[in-house]
């Protein structure tokens, strides 16, 4: 009895093996089921202007959606061709895990414990920030050292900004309340009503969410930074394929502007005798799609239809108000940090 119950589960665990490691258990890539499903599955924000803002009519814009558009050019030929789900600070991850979404690109904080303890990897980075806090200008308060005891604290959880903020006002041995809540909108909400003094997040965020308080101008962002906070798309480990399409997507955007190409000249960039710009713009004889396992003009569709990074910030960011400075998020070569590998 016992050797039949040996052999039994001999061939049990040959069986899983089998199914495991032959053609029957092999896990269609997330590039394949994208291109059969004809869509890009995107997780963004519950509506944060310049970043990933839906309009009246449903329509999803800013950088952080470009990048999902970027994507979706690159692979499906459509820049158009995303599915947008909202998703709150606190359910972002699992959605992302759970296979809802195949790309995360909602002004996600890249830490190590996110990028190396819950099965995700950041690709890359398309905003750079820092936390920092609003007042309201009644108040008097110039700096983040005239915070006195018992300040209340208006901010979402679920973010590195709870972090951020408990480690802060420890630093400065002033005791502090916080007032969370778990959607965006609920903070705003909560801020404008005066139910806290001030209003803590990115600094994007900050100046973002303020054009939507009842009286804008009444508010200021004090100067002080109090983190960093590298913001930047997210997809789940264990398919390398679909990690590079999304990263190389990234930065061919970012490096299109370093070397001037953009939406309104890329096809006259194609007899350029640089071959840096023949790799973005896709010309003959280059090969960076087939290393992706993507067509020839793969990077020439994201640029043609969505532009380069800078045309993104300028329409999104920098024309509505919200951040007409780019400060670190310029080039390198023009006094930022933005830079990417070469697409080479």
């Amino acid at each position: 009895m016992k050797n039949l119950i040996k052999t039994i589960c001999g061939i049990s665990v040959f069986a899983f093996i089998l199914a495991s490691c032959g053609d029957g258990g092999k896990k269609a890539s997330t590039v394949d089921a994208t291109k059969k499903q004809g869509f890009v599955k995107c997780g963004v924000s519950q509506g944060l202007p310049g970043f990933s803002n839906a309009d009246e009519s449903g329509k999803w814009t800013g950088i952080d959606v470009d990048v999902c558009r970027a994507v979706a050019a690159a692979v499906l030929g459509d820049a158009n061709k995303v599915k947008y789900t909202p998703l709150s600070a606190k359910e972002r991850f699992t959605a992302l895990q759970a296979g809802e979404i195949d790309v995360l690109s909602r002004n996600t904080t890249w830490t190590l414990e996110r990028d190396a303890a819950i099965g995700l990897t950041f690709v890359g980075v398309n905003f750079y920030d820092g936390q920092g806090f609003m007042v309201r200008k009644a108040t008097g308060i110039k700096s983040v050292n005239d915070f006195k005891d018992g300040v209340k604290v208006c901010t979402n959880t679920g973010t590195t900004t709870e972090l951020n903020m408990a480690d802060f006002f420890k630093s400065k041995g002033v005791k502090y309340e916080p007032v969370v809540f778990e959607k965006a909108d609920e903070v705003v909400q909560a801020y404008d009503s005066g139910r806290c003094d001030t209003y803590t997040t990115d600094k994007s965020g900050l100046a973002a969410q303020r054009t939507k308080l009842t009286k804008p101008d009444d508010h200021v962002v004090l100067p002080e930074t109090i983190s960093k906070e590298p913001l930047g798309p997210v997809v789940r480990q264990g398919d390398a394929k679909w990690e590079d399409v999304v990263r190389w997507s990234l930065n061919v955007w970012i490096e299109a502007e370093e070397y001037g190409v953009n939406s309104g000249n890329i096809d006259s960039m194609k007899e350029s005798k640089n071959p840096a710009i023949q790799r973005i713009v896709g010309a003959e004889g280059t090969k960076n799609g087939e290393a992706l396992g993507l067509d020839q003009e793969w990077s020439y569709r994201i640029i043609k239809q969505i532009g380069n990074y800078g045309e993104s910030y300028k329409k999104n960011i920098a024309d509505t108000g919200i951040l007409p400075d780019r400060g670190p998020n310029n080039l390198w070569t023009k006094g930022g940090i933005l830079y990417v590998p070469p697409v080479r």
